[in-house]
């Protein structure tokens, strides 16, 4: 199979389900979206060295498989979503299970904090701000499916995950967390 099907040349792409549509679709641009989430929170992952990372690779390789359904989703018209198998119930499930574990491990947050203090912990923000956007992007679908709106919602806990992650990286190398306090 060829990589190049040249039928996007002309600015449309193919839902699954058949349907041409212009590459800057609101289905087109919210699996976009998760597709740059993917590569991001892949390199976060690729940075993980260690065993004290160890069980986070694994969180962010089944988060990986999880982004992989939901762009599946954003991408299906309605009248196709049967076709897409929809896992993304067990893996809100699963991210608030994660951010309860790792919550009961870190102080109580007293004020906002800042990202950075480690590059790990910067690039936890930078995969949290892009799964923001994507979820963004997912709410602009014209769309009443639950498969599409059970997406969005794992978007929205998988970046409160993300944001709990970057914490939790700073505790695991001693690394205090740059607190926002307003005028300062």
């Amino acid at each position: 199979m060829k990589i190049y099907t040249k039928t996007g040349d002309r600015g449309t792409t193919t839902l699954v389900g058949g349907r041409r549509v212009a590459k800057h679709d609101p289905r087109v641009e919210a699996y976009g979206a998760v597709d740059e989430l993917m590569a991001q929170a892949a390199c976060l992952r690729d940075g993980m060295d260690g065993e004290a990372l160890e069980e986070y690779k694994g969180d962010l390789l089944r988060v990986l498989g999880d982004l992989m359904t939901a762009g599946s989703i954003f991408a299906t018209e309605r009248e196709s979503a049967p076709a897409v198998v929809n896992t993304l119930t067990g893996g809100t499930a699963f991210l608030e299970a994660r951010i309860d574990c790792l919550q009961a491990e870190l102080p109580p947050l007293r004020n906002f904090t800042l990202p950075g203090g480690h590059p790990l912990v910067s690039l936890a923000h930078v995969v949290r701000t892009v799964c923001r956007r994507a979820e963004r992007e997912a709410t602009k679908i014209d769309a009443d499916t639950d498969e599409h709106w059970l997406a969005v919602g794992y978007l929205n806990r998988l970046s409160d995950y993300l944001y709990v992650l970057g914490r939790k990286i700073s505790r695991e190398f001693n690394i205090e967390e740059l607190v926002w306090i307003p005028g300062k």
